[in-house]
């Protein structure tokens, strides 16, 4: 949305984490894999993909990994006293911020450009007409 002001203020739940969001996201994804929906405690995670100079956080944070089906490792930064993600990284493209976006002040930039792991989605689950679907990631 052209009329969101940057930078965009965030936070986890407790506020021990907080940062700035200096540019608009190169792109928004819902993911339906399994893993997220357990990351989310929701049918799919919403990831918003900034580049890392576009970014600036406050604050300890605590840091897990797991392999991805691709065998990426995905690197998870989360408040090590609430718990709340707030981004993932993929060690190897560390100029690369997956950010968990439900943690901004202004969420209007949130709408998915595209949804992967659809394979995974659960079939009550609908996703709007025209917006790009994958089975896995592509």
């Amino acid at each position: 949305m052209s009329d969101i002001q940057y930078p965009v203020q965030g936070a986890c739940q407790c506020g021990g984490v907080t940062y700035e969001l200096l540019a608009p996201p190169m792109k928004v994804m819902a993911c339906h894999c399994r893993e997220c929906q357990k990351l989310s405690t929701s049918p799919f995670s919403v990831t918003a993909v900034v580049r890392r100079e576009d970014i600036v956080f406050h604050g300890e944070m605590k840091y897990w990994e797991r392999l991805s089906d691709s065998g990426n490792t995905n690197g998870a930064w989360f408040c090590p006293t609430c718990g709340n993600r707030l981004y993932h990284i993929n060690p190897a493209q560390p100029e690369i911020i997956k950010l968990k976006p439900g943690t901004l002040s202004d969420t209007r930039m949130l709408a998915p450009q595209a949804h992967v792991w659809v394979s995974e989605k659960q079939d009550w689950f609908v996703i709007p007409d025209g917006v790009p679907q994958f089975d896995r990631q592509p």
